[in-house]
């Protein structure tokens, strides 16, 4: 069973800045939309099956996903993390349109279930998976994960399917991570996994503190800039 968590946040916090400090060469990075990483990242390489240092590969299908998800241990990766993980929701339905039937929300849920599914219960437990996504609003004012229909809303529940939920924001021009539900999000951790309600947007230090927590062999998951 995969330790695997859920980083929230609108567009522009965070998310994927939080992997700076992770070492690529033990780390799969998915893009589900190919674009530059906001930090310096020469180290991080396109993927290539046979080149063990590499590790961005691009996809928004959800098999590919999956499968990438389920390979990552056996090509020495530690950390894995899917990347606006929404858009393999969000692109399924823009290819699919012009479909006039409500089953492609249906097939939709279930692809995004499976990947989940998958990765919870079918990944070593000391690969650390990150799913990093976006946010909305419902009509109460709660702020949950984005998603694309009303199935994975109310017959699944996303983050009921992680047991740690962070959620990215900015004060004071600082860049946080917050590790408590405030009454009006999703965000929860275990007790005791951390000591703060805030803390810095750094995925390194997440990793370092799930690994002590549930007493997972740690990987080298720093680049060397936070040892």
């Amino acid at each position: 069973m995969g330790t695997v968590s859920l980083i929230l946040g609108e567009s522009g916090t965070g998310k994927t800045a939080s992997l700076r400090h992770l070492n690529p060469k033990t780390c799969l990075l998915i893009q589900s939309i190919q674009k530059p990483l906001p930090f310096p990242a020469k180290a991080w390489r396109p993927w290539e099956v046979k080149d063990p240092h590499s590790s961005i590969y691009v996809s928004d299908l959800w098999q590919p996903v999956k499968m990438a998800l389920a390979r990552a241990y056996s090509y020495g990766k530690r950390i894995a993390v899917v990347d606006d993980f929404q858009y393999i929701m969000a692109n399924e339905f823009m290819r699919r349109g012009e479909e006039k039937s409500y089953e492609k929300f249906t097939e939709i849920a279930h692809h995004t279930w499976d990947i989940l599914h998958h990765t919870i219960h079918h990944t070593p437990p000391d690969l650390r998976v990150y799913f990093l996504s976006h946010t909305e609003e419902t009509g109460s004012g709660k702020i949950k994960m984005k998603t694309v229909g009303k199935l994975l809303d109310e017959k699944i529940t996303l983050e009921g399917m992680f047991t740690t939920v962070l959620r990215t924001c900015v004060k004071d021009g600082r860049y946080l991570l917050s590790t408590q539900n405030n009454g009006c999000d999703t965000v929860k951790s275990p007790m005791g996994l951390f000591d703060r309600a805030e803390i810095d947007n750094d995925l390194s230090f997440v990793d370092a503190a799930l690994c002590d927590y549930y007493q997972l062999t740690p990987s080298q998951h720093t680049t060397g800039a936070l040892a």
